[in-house]
């Protein structure tokens, strides 16, 4: 982090415009942020227009981490805003700016990381990009004209950060040795989890298959998961597929696939 400061990291998604990606670099460092993360820029990177818009801004371009997609984008994070004016029907907490970036400073203060997502100018996230979040931000905006620019938006939520910031107390938060499972570790999980449950045939019919991994997705999301609970759950999966082929290999009736991928590390069997 570039400025030695905990602070969330800002994650735009699909930007289309470089003239959006400087003003949003602007209005970042206007309150004091400058960890910056840009996923698929349509119009590649580095981007001129960006860094012309940027004006004084313009080192948060040149240390902005680029991304191949939003996974990648938060894979360290522990815990993850969507900023979204729809919540696409899935299930999540959803809070004011004012509310998120209170939670934010309360979670950096014990230690998580967090980040918030920005989605592309003309059409949002997708529901993929949604489901990897553990809640969504909405802005009580105008409902007949709900879309805000992605500068503005960024805008918005660094004020609020800079606000919330100055009024946070100091958290006190017992882990008993334990630390929050990171988003690449919870994404290694559901990778599992969805892998192991096709093979066991769960997935079904086949034209709710996509809508159902989704949803799979979106519940790890919210749950609050420390690396301990992580290694339990791969554990327990672990176990029931090793039970069922056991069943099986006694020619009793198995609950489970018979594939023979083990991998490795947390995504064994």
């Amino acid at each position: 982090m570039p400025t030695g400061i905990a602070q969330p990291a800002f994650v735009l998604i699909r930007p289309q415009m470089g003239e959006n990606i400087g003003a949003a670099a602007r209005g970042m460092w206007n309150f004091g942020l400058d960890l910056m993360r840009v996923v698929d820029p349509r119009d590649g990177w580095p981007n001129a227009r960006a860094v012309a818009l940027a004006s004084g801004a313009g080192r948060l371009l040149d240390e902005a981490m680029v991304c191949t997609g939003t996974a990648e984008a938060v894979r360290d994070a522990h815990f993850v805003y969507a900023t979204t004016a729809r919540p696409r029907d899935l299930t999540k907490l959803v809070l004011t700016p004012e509310e998120a970036m209170r939670d934010a400073a309360l979670r950096i203060g014990r230690g998580e990381r967090v980040a918030v997502l920005f989605g592309p100018e003309r059409t949002g996230m997708a529901n993929d990009d949604i489901a990897r979040a553990n809640a969504i931000v909405s802005v009580p905006v105008n409902p007949d004209f709900p879309s805000l620019n992605l500068g503005q938006c960024v805008l918005l939520m660094a004020y609020e950060w800079r606000r919330a910031q100055a009024a946070a107390p100091a958290p006190r938060m017992e882990m008993a040795g334990a630390a929050w499972a990171s988003r690449d570790e919870i994404e290694a999980l559901a990778a599992h989890y969805e892998e192991r449950m096709e093979e066991a045939g769960f997935f079904f019919p086949p034209h709710k298959v996509e809508s159902m991994k989704l949803n799979l997705r979106n519940l790890w999301s919210r749950l609050p998961l420390t690396r301990t609970d992580a290694q339990m759950l791969h554990g327990m999966m672990r176990q029931m597929v090793r039970w069922a082929r056991r069943n099986d290999a006694g020619g009793n009736p198995g609950t489970g696939g018979t594939g023979g991928g083990t991998g490795g590390g947390n995504g064994g069997a």
